[in-house]
């Protein structure tokens, strides 16, 4: 074998030409006009242009007959499902969608961030059964469990919040077990009475903690005067809770508690033993309490006043837990005397407004100002919340010298005979001298003329009828300066259509 044939060559193919890729600019062409347009158009112009191409798109799909088929089968299952608002409330979610939210301010945010489930849900729903006030209230606890999980203070079940909504009945709402606290609406909280048993189920079909409901019953039934009861049990309330100190005056939101009671709490209310030494735990005026080693209560006359206290409560316990931190004991701890600076700081939060009330025409009850700015928020946010506010936000500019600010002149006037329905012989008699009026001020003269009346049936009656008639010779005319008429446009304003004139005449 040849040395030629024993070296073996090796030939590869030539690699196969790559396609051309287009690239952007090999599909333009510079010279253009729409092309030049474009590139010479400001960025703001050029995303306006974007965001109409944009609503163009969605109002193509609004008015699109397969969107109007998906809103027809909606509506046709809530009209065949009856009370069941799963139809309505896939609607409202649509709406609620598109809503934008931003969370600054809060610990965590809620559970759902690209959707916000409104409060006040209540239009449409089932309300015959409510009480006075109830509806408003309803929103009022609602929002303030959403406040509850915005601040991160909800710890599933050792944390309820509860309004009496009628001291006469003793009727209290509730959030039912199993709910989180961002599915708070006002329709899907419970009514219960004063021992648990449910007097309106709401909109859902879950039940409620008899457990966690016994601290608020058997603080409603010892203090008639509480119409809200809000338990927390953070980690710095439960830690609290749990010193032998108790919450300590080294602190403003601690001396604004005032009179702080404890009570050894044993997990349950139930026997008239432990509510008898409750009640006299408490006393007839104080606003917290601190039950060991299972967090913090607030009781308050109103929503505002028991979240005030038990936002002060949560401030106070996480300066306690962090000072006792950095200081490594009570003993190195400035403690402050509550006596001394009660005056200061006690008495005029509890005045009403933080003390914004002082020669104020406004009076605002304990924790309202600050509770109608969180409710401003959240309905910024898209809550819905519903809730009543009592003054507006923005102030009207005082208008000095208002009394002169408009001149005393008259642009309408009426006399008293116009505002009484006029009678129709008197209309008709005005009428009459109207016209009469109208015929003494023309330039024309006219002489009264007796001419014979016509019957029915053609014939010339013997009777006779004044008429008015255009007189042709001066020399008849008795009174008044004749004027002779030349033109049958003399009167006519100068530079107007003649037809025009004769038109409006003639009508």
């Amino acid at each position: 074998m040849s040395s030629d044939a024993s070296q073996g060559v090796v030939t590869t193919p030539p690699p196969p030409s790559m396609p051309h890729k287009e690239r952007y600019f090999d599909r333009i062409n510079e010279n253009d006009p729409e092309y030049i347009r474009e590139r010479n158009m400001s960025p703001d112009l050029r995303q306006d242009f974007n965001m109409m191409e944009q609503r163009k798109r969605v109002t193509q799909i609004l008015q699109s007959p397969a969107f109007r088929e998906d809103l027809e089968c909606l509506i046709q299952e809530q009209m065949k499902k009856g009370h069941n608002p799963t139809g309505l409330l896939a609607l409202q979610q649509i709406a609620d969608y598109i809503m934008a939210s931003s969370f600054s301010g809060f610990t965590s945010p809620p559970l759902s961030l690209g959707m916000v489930t409104p409060i006040n849900d209540l239009p449409g729903a089932d309300t015959s059964s409510y009480v006075k006030g109830e509806k408003l209230t309803r929103c009022k606890l609602a929002s303030l469990y959403r406040l509850v999980d915005l601040f991160g203070w909800a710890q599933l079940a050792n944390t309820y919040i509860s309004v009496r909504i009628s001291k006469e009945q003793d009727h209290i709402i509730i959030i039912p077990r199993g709910l989180s606290f961002s599915e708070a609406t006002a329709s899907n909280l419970v009514k219960v009475n004063i021992i648990g048993e449910v007097v309106d189920q709401g909109s859902t079909n879950l039940k409620i903690d008899h457990s966690g409901f016994s601290p608020h019953a058997a603080i409603y039934s010892t203090r008639p005067d509480v119409k809200c009861v809000i338990h927390i049990h953070t980690l710095a309330t439960a830690a609290v809770s749990s010193m032998k100190c108790g919450i300590l005056p080294i602190s403003q939101e601690s001396l604004i508690l005032g009179d702080i009671a404890y009570y050894d709490y044993q997990g349950s209310l139930d026997e008239q033993e432990e509510r008898i030494q409750l009640q006299k735990v408490l006393g007839p005026s104080c606003k917290v309490l601190v039950l060991r080693n299972h967090g913090v209560v607030a009781l308050g006359e109103t929503v505002e006043e028991a979240f005030h206290y038990i936002f002060s409560a949560q401030i106070a316990c996480e300066i306690q837990v962090r000072a006792l931190a950095g200081a490594g004991g009570v003993d190195n701890l400035l403690v402050l005397d509550p006596q001394k600076y009660k005056a200061f700081t006690y008495t005029v939060a509890a005045s009403g407004g933080g003390g914004v009330n002082m020669g104020s025409h406004q009076k605002w009850k304990v924790g309202e100002i600050e509770f109608e700015g969180l409710m401003r928020t959240l309905d910024n946010l898209g809550y819905r919340t519903g809730y009543a506010y009592r003054y507006p936000l923005v102030r009207e500019k005082p208008r000095h010298k208002s009394d002169v600010e408009i001149p005393a002149t008259v642009t309408a006037f009426s006399f008293e005979d116009d505002t009484v329905p006029l009678s129709p012989l008197k209309y008709m008699a005005q009428r009459q001298q109207r016209e009469k009026t109208r015929w003494l001020n023309s330039p024309n003269t006219y002489m009264k003329v007796n001419v014979p009346e016509e019957s029915r049936n053609g014939e010339t009656s013997p009777r006779t009828k004044i008429t008015w008639m255009r007189a042709e010779d001066s020399s008849k005319v008795s009174s008044g300066t004749p004027i002779k008429i030349e033109d049958p446009n003399q009167f006519v304003p100068l530079n107007t259509n003649p037809n025009e004139v004769l038109e409006k005449r003639n009508k």
